[in-house]
C-alpha cells in the first residue's frame, strides 16, 4: 500500500572518545509511544514500513523530537524505527530527547544530518555537529565536531573529523564536560 499525503499533521577516525558513567538513559516510555509525522509531503509504504518526508519535517515520538527538511523512516519487524533526517544550509536537522531518571534532563543536538536507531539507541549527528546534555535548560556537557555519535545504552560520546581532514584543521573536536557527582556515580 503506497500513499502520498500533503502537509501531514578525528585525524584518525577517532579524535575523541568519552565515556560518561551515568546511569541515566533515554526515556523508556518513548518506546511505546506512537510516531507523529508532519511535513509538506509524506509518502507511506505500509507493506515495507517505510516513510519518506519532504519539506519542514517534524517527527515526534514521546519525548523525542526530530526536525529537518527531508526525512526517511524505516520500521523493522520488531517495531523499532530508524530515523534519518537532513537539513539544508539554511535550516539544520535537530534532535531532542528527555532522559530517564533525572527530571528535566535532555540530550539536544543539531547538524546537517541526524540519524537515530531506536533499537540500539544510537544517535549520529553529521556535518558541523553539536550535541548538548542539558539539566533544567542549563548545559552540562557540550560536544562539537564534524560527526558526533552518542550511544545512550553505553553512555558513550565519540567525535570524529571528516575523512579528508588535515593536521592544520585542528581542533577538529571540542568537548566541555561537567564534573560528575560521586553520589550519581555510585548508584
Amino acid at each position: 500500500m503506497n500513499y502520498s499525503l500533503t502537509r501531514v499533521t578525528l585525524l584518525s577516525y577517532l579524535v575523541l572518545g568519552l565515556t560518561i558513567t551515568s546511569f541515566v538513559h533515554a526515556e523508556k516510555a518513548d518506546q511505546d509511544k506512537p510516531v507523529i509525522l508532519e511535513a509538506e509531503k509524506v509518502s507511506v509504504n505500509d507493506v515495507k514500513q517505510v516513510y519518506d518526508l519532504n519539506g519542514q519535517v517534524l517527527l515526534i515520538k514521546g519525548s523525542i523530537i526530530v526536525t529537518g527538511e527531508d526525512g526517511h523512516i524505516a520500521v523493522d519487524p520488531e517495531g523499532y524505527e530508524f530515523v534519518d533526517v537532513s537539513g539544508t544550509p539554511e535550516s539544520v536537522a535537530s534532535f531532542r530527547q528527555r532522559r530517564e531518571g533525572i527530571p528535566d534532563e535532555f540530550m539536544q543536538g543539531h547538524g546537517a544530518q541526524v540519524t537515530y536507531d531506536a533499537k540500539t539507541e544510537l544517535l549520529t549527528i553529521t556535518g558541523d555537529a553539536s550535541l548538548k546534555r542539558l539539566l533544567n535548560m542549563q548545559m552540562l556537557d557540550q560536544l562539537k565536531g564534524w560527526k558526533i555519535e552518542y550511544d545512550d545504552v553505553k553512555q558513550y560520546y565519540r567525535v570524529a573529523p571528516p575523512k579528508d581532514a588535515k593536521p592544520d584543521d585542528l581542533p577538529l573536536a571540542r568537548a566541555i564536560l561537567s564534573p560528575r557527582r560521586k553520589a550519581t556515580l555510585e548508584k
